[in-house]
């Protein structure tokens, strides 16, 4: 961490394997699904919990504990401490990496103290990006054994901020999965598909997953809107739209941040700005919408792209909220009913590249992260730190009640003020309206 982020400093960095001779010799083929992820960003995760305790006590107490329950729950979940194994060129197109588990593969698991204000970074006022960057943990760098090019997948990193709390921070490669990766059907072309693109056909040990980096002047915040507010918003665009027939508190959230995030970028540059469009992305659940349904117990990633693309100026004027929830929902209803389901996923790859502004969405509300209890209760903050790879929000059911959305953001610090400043006016316009 840079002096203006605070100091980082290292207790112990080891390697936690699952108990000897309790796994064996396993392997999971990618799938499509998983394969999409292989030139993205990994996906760093950050909770915070209270804990009023003195280092020596997290080093005598903690650290042990710690490394024993690990190791424990890697035996029933030894993905997260296995490799993706990428094959030699000329078996590529014939074989699909794996993620595959050989016993003695461990996971790198960090344990540090900070100096940082606990409480100032939990709250959900701006914060500079980069005081968040020495909290979660880098993967580690590819290797090589035999002919055989490996690629960890996964990294733990907590953190103790003395008689204050603690954070832990998780890294994992998007393309992590599990052991019901075969369950999913769909047309071989779309694994030859990717596995043909230079970057994955040239993929060695010199492989390395995007890192973050320090940024000036970018701060990320949390946005909350509650379910009274989201019902007010509700009223207002089915006012401004009669026609639609339901609107998800999703679709209201993300549609309400979008239309802001894009007239706080015009505030900002002006609207001559280097585009003219602007896109929504997220990604659907595909499980029981394939042709064979995905057993429940299936882990790994199966999504598919719903995607809405308007004009600046129909996002950012006097109609841009309804605009922007009406192209939201539209995309969802589309990517979750579309009868060409996977095989329109043969264009994902270009529209994903497209250099236009897009705010994309991590996370979702139906899986509430601050259920999430390592043995100090539910989490006091949780942060998608990994936002500030790109323009995407995080979206989570809210600490205080699962009705709330929890909006995470990250921003320019001038456009954050913007976006604060829009946001909040025209909230307010709006539940001040008298339906």
């Amino acid at each position: 961490m840079s002096a203006t982020a605070g100091r980082l400093t290292i207790i112990e960095k080891c390697r936690i394997s699952p108990p000897p001779n309790t796994v064996g010799e396993k392997s999971i083929p990618l799938t499509f699904f998983d394969m999409v992820w292989l030139l993205s960003h990994p996906v760093h995760q950050l909770f915070f919990y209270h804990f009023p305790h003195s280092k020596s006590h997290f080093i005598h107490e903690i650290i042990p504990k710690l490394k024993r329950s690990l190791s424990l729950t890697l035996q029933h979940f030894f993905p997260f401490a296995s490799n993706l194994t990428v094959f030699p060129t000329e078996n590529r197109l014939a074989r699909n990496p794996e993620i595959r588990y050989v016993d003695g593969d461990s996971l790198v698991l960090t344990f540090a103290e900070c100096d940082l204000d606990f409480h100032d970074l939990k709250r959900n006022h701006p914060r500079d990006c980069n005081k968040f960057h020495g909290l979660v943990p880098a993967l580690e760098d590819p290797f090589k054994v035999s002919n055989l090019v490996k690629i960890p997948v996964f990294s733990i990193q907590v953190t103790i901020f003395e008689n204050t709390g603690i954070t832990i921070g998780l890294t994992n490669h998007h393309s992590l999965c599990d052991a019901r990766t075969r369950a999913i059907e769909y047309p071989d072309s779309l694994d030859k598909m990717w596995l043909n693109l230079p970057q994955i056909r040239t993929l060695d040990e010199s492989y390395k997953a995007l890192e973050l980096v320090p940024q000036a002047d970018r701060v990320r915040s949390t946005f909350v809107l509650t379910r009274s507010q989201i019902n007010t918003l509700k009223k207002w665009v089915l006012v401004q739209l009669p026609t639609l027939e339901y609107v998800s508190s999703f679709a209201i959230g993300c549609g309400y941040v979008w239309s802001c995030i894009a007239k706080s970028r015009v505030h900002v540059v002006g609207k001559k700005g280097e585009y003219d469009v602007e896109r929504f992305a997220c990604v659907a659940d595909w499980r029981s919408r394939l042709a064979t349904p995905v057993p429940q117990t299936y882990f790994g990633n199966c999504t598919g792209l719903c995607l809405a693309k308007t004009k600046t100026t129909l996002i950012t004027g006097s109609k841009g909220f309804p605009t922007a929830v009406e192209l939201v929902s539209t995309a969802i209803r589309e990517g979750v009913e579309s009868k060409q389901g996977v095989f329109e996923a043969e264009t994902w790859l270009e529209k994903t590249f497209l250099k236009v502004p897009t705010v994309g969405v991590a996370g979702t509300p139906k899986l509430n992260v601050y259920d999430v209890d390592f043995g100090w209760g539910r989490p006091e903050k949780y942060e998608t730190v990994s936002l500030d790879f790109n323009d995407s929000i995080s979206v989570n059911a809210s600490k205080e009640s699962w009705e709330d959305l929890e909006i995470g953001l990250c921003l320019p610090a001038k456009q954050m003020d913007a976006f604060i400043t829009i946001s909040r006016k025209d909230l307010e316009s709006m539940i001040s309206h008298r339906f």
